[in-house]
């Protein structure tokens, strides 16, 4: 796993002059949730629309709970509050939209909604002012909610903050952006590894062209439709699935363990997990629309500048793949909360994460990155990380999500730290690994991917 201490500085050493003649970090539409802009706030800001059909009230024991909806800060909302409110709050970061105008909300993920509201607590849940890779969007606007929360309710006693992928993203920067307002985080299959999430996408496309010899960087129009079949017909790869996984050659399985390594190294299911994304992985390579923004081009910050490749053999790959420097710089190494931010590894309250090790859309990386980052702030007492054993992104049950969820409530309250997952290598590769906090009845039913893998013992 490549050090986010070594890698940020050699970053920052190299590229030094390079700073001083670059463009400070743009001021994009809504940088600051909109204000500024001449647009009421119970208003989509321009270019955006919102969907925020009713949401019908939950019951909790027959009773029928209280939905707010509207629009605050230029971003629609949902709130919730069960009949018998204990005064305590979550709110819910929602994961990528795409690029399209209309805003649209959810509530939480995962069984989540049901099982807060009858334990007592509130939920809120924000579109974001902005659509795109916007983390800044989450971030300032899941905390402009909260206070509406307050206005229009009552403070709550704690307010938790959790979300899925993207929304995960949001979790990791909004406790570190507002350190006194969250009392727990619980991020779902977040992006914890932030920008080296897109330096993962870079570096899938570049390895395959070194190994393949067909180099397409920056790719062009016919990326998807005539260069990628190319690369995966030279590669073996074309028509391996997830229970035929193996390449048919040796270049496709200097590939796949490459990506296996990039993605969190040797563990349970990898070789169905490769075969099962690399399409889709393959196609987050596609020239992006011209934009002057990272949120739009996310490509705009990614480099492998510094990434050591393994294995490095039949082809020597650290020495022929090409090596991309980031096009933004200054919003590279900014510490400033931009669209696409660093998330520094200091949390001050209670962080419980969960993971799918066969997830390679927002690698398992993620939580190894964020792992280091934890540590090296010496923070580790506050994150406790588990590994779910399925190859979906996001894929979790119900049971999984719930115990999360109490688990880390009883951490913010009794200071009684939950049980988790080490996230080293070493672990990752045991046969047996992520069974403890799998959901046995999830694989019994033959949910989603997870008879992908063997039955835990």
């Amino acid at each position: 796993m490549r050090s986010a201490f070594v890698f940020r500085t050699l970053v920052s050493s190299v590229v030094t002059a390079l700073v001083v003649t670059a463009a400070p970090v743009p001021a994009a539409a809504g940088h600051d949730g909109g204000r500024g802009t001449g647009t009421p706030g119970d208003q989509p800001l321009p270019g955006f629309t919102v969907s925020n059909p009713p949401l019908a009230p939950a019951l909790v024991g027959g009773v029928p709970t209280r939905v707010r909806q509207g629009i605050h800060a230029h971003a629609a909302y949902i709130i919730e509050v069960p009949p018998s409110w204990n005064g305590e709050l979550l709110m819910w970061a929602h994961g990528y939209r795409g690029q399209g105008t209309v805003l649209t909300t959810e509530p939480p993920g995962f069984g989540l909604r049901q099982h807060l509201l009858d334990q007592g607590y509130a939920w809120a849940a924000s579109s974001y002012y902005a659509n795109g890779f916007d983390i800044r969007a989450g971030v300032l606007s899941t905390k402009a909610l909260t206070e509406l929360f307050g206005r229009l309710e009552r403070r709550p006693h704690r307010t938790y903050v959790a979300g899925a992928s993207m929304g995960g993203y949001v979790v990791g920067r909004s406790l570190e952006e507002y350190p006194s307002l969250y009392a727990g985080g619980l991020p779902f299959c977040g992006v914890m590894g932030d920008q080296r999430l897109i330096d993962y996408f870079l570096d899938f496309q570049v390895t395959a062209q070194a190994l393949s010899g067909i180099r397409s960087y920056p790719p062009g129009s016919d990326y998807l439709t005539s260069v990628v079949p190319r690369i995966q017909g030279t590669l073996g790869i074309a028509t391996i699935n997830p229970l035929a996984p193996e390449p048919t050659n040796a270049l496709g399985r200097q590939f796949r363990d490459i990506v296996v390594n990039l993605t969190g190294g040797p563990r349970p299911g990898a070789a169905a997990a490769f075969a099962q994304w690399k399409d889709f992985v393959f196609g987050l390579g596609a020239p992006a629309a011209a934009s002057d923004t990272v949120a739009h081009d996310p490509g705009l910050i990614a480099t492998n500048l510094f990434t050591v490749y393994s294995p490095n053999a039949p082809v020597n790959v650290n020495r022929t793949v090409q090596r991309v420097a980031p096009d933004r710089v200054a919003e590279r190494l900014s510490s400033r909360l931009t669209q696409v931010p660093r998330i520094e590894g200091r949390p001050r309250v209670p962080v419980l994460s969960l993971h799918n090790i066969g997830d390679l859309f927002v690698p398992f990386s993620m939580e190894q990155q964020y792992r280091a980052d934890v540590d090296r702030h010496g923070r580790g007492a506050l994150l406790v990380q588990r590994a779910i054993r399925a190859t979906g992104h996001c894929e979790f049950a119900p049971a999984e999500a719930a115990t999360a969820w109490n688990d880390l409530v009883d951490w913010v309250e009794h200071r009684d730290r939950p049980a988790g997952d080490r996230v080293d290598r070493r672990s990752v590769a045991a046969a047996d690994y992520g069974c403890r906090f799998s959901d046995p009845a999830a694989y019994a039913a033959g949910v989603g991917s997870r008879r992908l893998f063997a039955a835990c013992p």
